[in-house]
């Protein structure tokens, strides 16, 4: 036997040697939805023999020449049909470039197409059925959107995309659904594909195809990119993206920060307060000049702090008010939480019984001097507070590196 086995083995490496394959061809089965994957591309190898040149889009090729031309570009989108029928592609339709692109906004899709031709598009495991795949349309949009260059003077609208975070964070500035192909103008700003941008501008207008206003765009991206791109590309793109939002204007959707002054439309919606306590707690006493809670309120500041001594939020005592600062169409809880935030490394960490015997830690009050909360709100005034941290070592705003 073992004999046996070595003399067949020399006899297969000698036929190897000589270019022979003894390997048995080996039989492919392919299930349904491959073969007809397959049985559709050859048809489009059929017709470019037949004809000369790729399936083309456009309203002047025949119903069954566009389906051919949106196919293809299903196949050559579908990871699972290129590696199905590259092997098979002896023409390189799968990598050619088309000689034609799809038109704006008048694309059929398959269900457009195969209605023409009176197929029921809704087939299950129908081999034109490949809806789920972009169109030529998206993509090129999608191909504009991605081609982007470093800006280089990416520093000028550096601190727009910090205010504007700013304003987000504080409320001055809303983010709403983008509805689908809005006006987009010159500094509207968007949510797309989770990055900020900016329509730093704007050509002249002019009538794209099928009579659609169009303009060639500069946008700027907040990771410090650009893309010269349409209109009607953003548009698409914002369409596309199911999270895209518009961020808002301040002028159209809110009024000032704080102001003692309110202009007619302006509606009061709360007040930022400092209290300081006056508690005879030896610690608290020692320290009460610095020693502030930062607070909220849509109500009246001294009847919200009336029953403070009963109340451990207040430390179980009596308080005094030292500084207001009214909001005028703004969320006041975001602003609060960003000034916990900013001063959160001199949060007081203190515990005190409530009258039930139940221990309680107050969370809004602070080991920061009445000066620093001042200069706080003033740089949330004039837009600059994402530059600073507190340093509760100095006691002071310090310019963030």
């Amino acid at each position: 036997m073992a004999k046996a086995k070595h003399t067949t083995d020399e006899d297969l490496d000698l036929l190897a040697k000589l270019g022979v394959d003894t390997e048995p061809t080996p039989v492919v089965k392919r299930s349904p939805r491959e073969e007809r994957i397959i049985a559709g591309f050859e048809e489009i190898e059929r017709f470019v023999e037949e004809q000369g040149h790729l399936p083309q889009h456009g309203e002047e090729c025949d119903i069954f020449e566009r389906l051919y031309a949106v196919r293809l570009d299903r196949l050559r989108e579908s990871a699972e049909c290129r590696e199905l029928l590259t092997p098979l592609d002896s023409q390189g339709l799968l990598e050619a470039i088309a000689e034609t692109s799809l038109p704006l906004d008048k694309e059929l899709d398959d269900e457009a197409l195969l209605a023409e031709l009176g197929i029921d598009a809704t087939a299950e495991n129908d081999v034109t059925q490949l809806t789920h795949v972009r169109s030529r349309q998206e993509i090129k949009a999608a191909e504009e959107i991605a081609q982007r260059t470093p800006c280089k003077d990416f520093k000028q609208f550096k601190s727009i995309f910090q205010q504007v975070q700013q304003d987000l964070d504080t409320g001055v500035r809303q983010t709403v659904k983008y509805q689908d192909n809005a006006a987009i103008n010159q500094g509207d700003l968007f949510v797309l594909d989770g990055q900020k941008v900016l329509v730093a501008d704007m050509g002249e207008e002019f009538i794209a195809d099928y009579g659609r206003p169009n303009a060639e765009l500069r946008v700027i991206y907040d990771n410090g990119t650009e893309s010269d791109l349409l209109l009607r590309s953003l548009q698409r793109a914002l369409n596309k993206d199911k999270t895209s939002r518009r961020i808002t204007r301040p002028e159209s959707e809110y009024g000032p920060l704080f102001g003692n002054t309110a202009a007619e439309d302006d509606v009061q919606t709360g007040t930022i307060y400092v209290l300081r306590s006056l508690s005879d707690n030896p610690f608290i006493a020692e320290h009460r000049e610095i020693i502030h809670k930062i607070g909220v309120t849509g109500g009246d500041v001294k009847k919200r702090v009336a029953n403070a001594k009963k109340d451990p939020t207040y430390l179980l005592a009596d308080v005094e008010v030292v500084a207001e600062f009214k909001l005028m169409n703004i969320d006041r809880r975001k602003l609060e939480n960003l000034l916990h935030k900013l001063f959160d490394l001199a949060r007081l960490d203190v515990e005190l019984q409530d009258r039930f015997g139940i221990s309680v830690k107050p969370k809004e009050w602070f080991f920061v001097p009445l000066g620093a909360i001042n200069e706080a709100v003033s740089k949330i005034q004039d837009g600059t507070l994402d530059r600073f941290h507190y340093d509760p070592e100095t006691a002071k705003l310090v310019r963030s590196q």
